[in-house]
């Protein structure tokens, strides 16, 4: 129970059981509802570092990667901070010499 609240308070292990259940069918696009029991979803942890990836497309700086995910090392943070080949070429685009000479 929350004391500030009076309300009970959602454990991670039952947020995970939820997050899991009610992502099964995302997880798995092609398969069928009638599936559903035999489906494994998606969990917290791979929530936490699709987040970690999605900032470190958007510019988020090394340091404060490792800040927010709470890893010792940017070595453990480039296992989950992998930005995809979209975000690169965006990347690379934006610091384009000729590009930015283009759109002047």
């Amino acid at each position: 129970m929350c004391q500030e609240t009076g309300r009970a308070r959602l454990s991670y292990r039952r947020a995970e059981e939820i997050f899991e259940e009610n992502t099964r069918l995302l997880a798995n696009p092609l398969a069928s509802p009638d599936d559903i029991e035999d489906l494994d979803g998606w969990t917290l942890h791979r929530l936490r570092h699709s987040a970690l990836t999605h900032d470190a497309e958007d510019g988020t700086s090394t340091p404060m990667l490792l800040a927010r995910s709470r890893h010792a090392s940017v070595r453990s943070l480039e296992r989950y901070a992998r930005p995809g080949v979209d975000a690169v070429a965006r990347h690379v685009a934006e610091r384009d010499p000729a590009a930015r000479r283009r759109n002047r």
